[in-house]
């Protein structure tokens, strides 16, 4: 325990702490608020990215079986899968871009293009058919709820970042009844 000193002066005044955890409190909650909101924020950012990626692998799935090019309305079959998947994302957010491929190789030279708003370019649906080398690109524009975070992690205006999942792949040999 700290010897205070009763006297008058400079001494007495160093040797009182009487606030100093109210002091040191002030000083600290502000940085770590602000820590605390960027780790939320990033975390449902790389949250998000993970959902697209595991609804971008679950429709990919119906293409290279064929159950999306068996259905009625295979764009909307293909859409329901995602939206099936990602729940807590906004479904009307999600660009997507099916395309018929030669070979794998051409996967290289099939760079996606998006306009400034982050909107995909060239949206094709082509889910193919049996046997095809099909790939697959699902996009969505997350937008951060700080703009804090936002003015650092973002790659788009309005503080959004764009979420991009690629799949490449070939379908399986299937026969429609």
């Amino acid at each position: 325990m700290p010897v205070k000193f009763r006297g008058r002066g400079l001494g007495s005044w160093r040797a009182n702490e009487d606030g100093a955890a109210a002091i040191e409190f002030a000083l600290l909650v502000l940085p770590f608020t602000l820590m605390v909101i960027v780790i939320i924020e990033v975390s449902l950012m790389m949250a998000n990215s993970s959902i697209l990626e595991g609804a971008t692998n679950d429709a990919a799935r119906l293409i290279r079986t064929g159950q999306v090019q068996g259905s009625a309305e295979p764009e909307a079959a293909f859409q329901d899968a995602l939206c099936n998947h990602a729940r807590i994302m906004r479904c009307s957010s999600f660009q997507f871009s099916v395309k018929t491929l030669d070979n794998f190789a051409a996967a290289d030279d099939e760079e996606p293009t998006f306009d400034e708003d982050g909107n995909l370019e060239n949206v094709d649906f082509e889910a193919g058919d049996s046997a095809d080398i099909v790939m697959i690109q699902v996009t969505y524009l997350y937008r951060f709820l700080t703009p804090i975070v936002g003015r650092y992690f973002s790659n788009y205006p309005n503080n959004s970042r764009l979420l991009m999942s690629t799949i490449v792949l070939q379908t399986e040999p299937y026969e429609f009844e």
